[in-house]
């Protein structure tokens, strides 16, 4: 393991050269994945890069910061819904796509006071509340989200005669490595060690300074953002947006993702984005048997590697790293 020496030493996001090999491989098979896998493969692996930003931010509320939410979908829907009427008044992608992160932030703002006096499951069920006061809001006004017939965004137009898939993949691909070096910096900054202090021990974490309002909130705030920005991005991929696409289902697939992947771990979020993506194609037959896979993924996980499947790679890489030695 490594031994960290100095906090500038743990801002670095690569402290070792094999991480930076594995790291930079990856990086280079990602790259080369349009040019030479199918486009199946291609369109998989955007929806994971969108997923990523999402599962990410969740993490920073639930994995680090210890605040059970399950209103997932409200904040994605919230986020793809103000991206579509941005987009609609001739706003650039860009700034409605921030402007998605923020309506989505103000609205976790507003979740996240209840935080303050809320822990477990009270907090838990305040969130669920607003994720099914969010879609009925959407399902019954056809203002907002178009009724049954939803709301169209036009999709980006693919510059510099790249391929739409092509477009996608490398756009979602540069704003997921974004987000991603954004967490990790985040956490090993003083406030994501003051999220990590209150998830452990608020009480502590108060007498040591830690202001809990402000950082209960900021992690709300953080988070509906990342969920914003997925959904704006989710709604420019699909240039189609309906009420239907967020309900309760979503909320149980973050939860999946972040168990799975790994709690408190930023490439968890990869890990775990991508296996509810990859599951449900892999079944896509037998498309019942998902939510069994689901549930016995999650048993298998908090019994025999607690830490999801970024804890597994963790001890992967150990392993060889002190290969031939134990």
């Amino acid at each position: 393991m490594d031994v960290i020496k100095s906090y500038a030493q743990s801002l670095k996001l690569i402290r070792k050269t094999s991480s930076k090999v594995w790291i930079y491989g990856f990086l280079a098979a990602v790259i080369l994945l349009p040019v030479y896998g199918p486009e199946r493969f291609v369109y998989q692996a955007t929806i994971i890069f969108i997923w990523t930003i999402g599962v990410q931010g969740q993490n920073l509320l639930i994995g680090y910061t210890g605040q059970i939410s399950l209103g997932q979908a409200g904040f994605l829907a919230i986020g793809a819904y103000a991206l579509g009427h941005l987009a609609k008044m001739a706003i650039p992608w860009p700034l409605a796509l921030i402007g998605a992160g923020i309506v989505s932030a103000a609205a976790g703002l507003l979740v996240g006071f209840p935080s303050l006096r809320l822990k477990g499951p009270y907090l838990a069920v305040a969130t669920l509340g607003f994720g099914i006061a969010v879609y009925q809001v959407l399902a019954n006004s056809i203002v907002l989200s178009g009724g049954g017939m939803g709301l169209t965004i036009q999709k980006l137009m693919p510059p510099f005669g790249f391929t739409a898939d092509k477009y996608y993949f490398y756009l979602y691909l540069g704003i997921a490595l974004l987000f991603t070096l954004g967490s990790f910096h985040l956490i090993s900054s003083y406030l994501g060690r003051a999220f990590i202090a209150i998830r452990d021990n608020d009480i502590a974490a108060e007498v040591l300074g830690v202001n809990l309002t402000r950082y209960k909130l900021m992690a709300f705030v953080i988070s509906s953002f990342y969920m914003g920005v997925q959904g704006g991005l989710y709604a420019l991929f699909l240039g189609f947006v309906e009420p239907n696409m967020f309900t309760f289902e979503k909320t149980i697939a973050y939860l999946v993702a972040i168990i799975v992947g790994g709690l408190a771990s930023v490439e968890g979020a990869l890990l775990g984005a991508a296996f509810i993506i990859l599951v449900p194609q892999a079944f896509s037959d037998y498309k019942e048997m998902v939510p069994l896979i689901y549930g016995l993924a999650i048993i298998i996980i908090l019994i025999f590697e607690p830490r999801g499947l970024a804890g597994r790679l963790a001890k992967i890489r150990l392993f060889f790293s002190n290969w031939p030695y134990r």
